[in-house]
């Protein structure tokens, strides 16, 4: 198995001993992203900006693994509060088009850095890609 370790500086840097994704063939594994910007590794404030940076967050790493949000078969979303359900769904929207990735939305106690929302993805990327 030749596994590839993907990097950029567009996403926050790891916060812990995690590669923020790695390759394998056509398939890609994107470790979770909470709303750090990457130039200041500071939060996001509010909901709804912290979903779009963790949406930002994942689009660079996708990217800089040769691919893009459309190749994402699966993401998992992990929210302290299943409140804001609704307004993943409508930000979501402006990040994908039908047919829309397998997903899931779980509640949980806690994220890291007290972030409300944490996601992660795998893509596909196809050959010549």
């Amino acid at each position: 198995m030749n596994k590839t370790v993907i990097n950029t500086a567009l996403a926050p840097a790891a916060i812990g001993t995690y590669s923020q994704a790695v390759k394998v063939g056509p398939t890609v594994y994107l470790s979770g992203q909470i709303p750090l910007n990457p130039q200041t590794m500071e939060m996001a404030e509010g909901f709804e900006a912290q979903t779009i940076q963790v949406f930002e967050n994942l689009k660079a790493v996708a990217e800089a693994a040769g691919g893009s949000l459309a190749d994402v078969v699966k993401l998992n979303i992990f929210l302290t509060d299943l409140k804001h359900f609704g307004t993943v769904n409508e930000l979501m929207a402006r990040y994908f088009q039908p047919p829309y990735p397998a997903r899931a939305a779980i509640g949980v106690a806690a994220l890291p850095r007290d972030s409300a929302v944490e996601m992660d993805a795998i893509l596909h990327i196809a050959d010549g890609q």
